[in-house]
């Protein structure tokens, strides 16, 4: 789970976000932040099932009237074997839901 993770989200194929997942595995919890920078949003919690490598990262932030927002992220963990392991399923922002996919850089 440690590294950068970068790709989208969204509810079609053409509304599509950008998102960078940043986390760090110390062996029992996984932490980090989505989208680094000023507007970072920190990882409330990630779960990893490792019995069938699904994931669930949870994140509390503000949408642009300042309202809370809920961030939902539930996924299944592929190419384990590889670098390049990737995320995908489905992502929940408040009431939006849509699909995504990172992959870690």
């Amino acid at each position: 789970m440690t590294g950068t993770w970068s790709g989208d989200w969204g509810p079609t194929g053409t509304q599509r976000n950008h998102v960078t997942l940043v986390m760090n595995w110390d062996g029992k919890n996984v932490t980090g932040i989505i989208n680094p920078g000023p507007d970072a949003i920190p990882l409330a919690s990630v779960f990893l099932d490792v019995t069938n490598w699904t994931v669930r990262i949870e994140a509390d932030a503000k949408d642009p009237s300042g309202s809370p927002v809920h961030i939902m992220a539930e996924g299944k963990l592929d190419d384990i074997g590889s670098y390049h392991r990737k995320i995908t399923e489905t992502w929940r922002q408040g009431t939006a839901k849509g699909d995504f996919r990172v992959t870690r850089d």
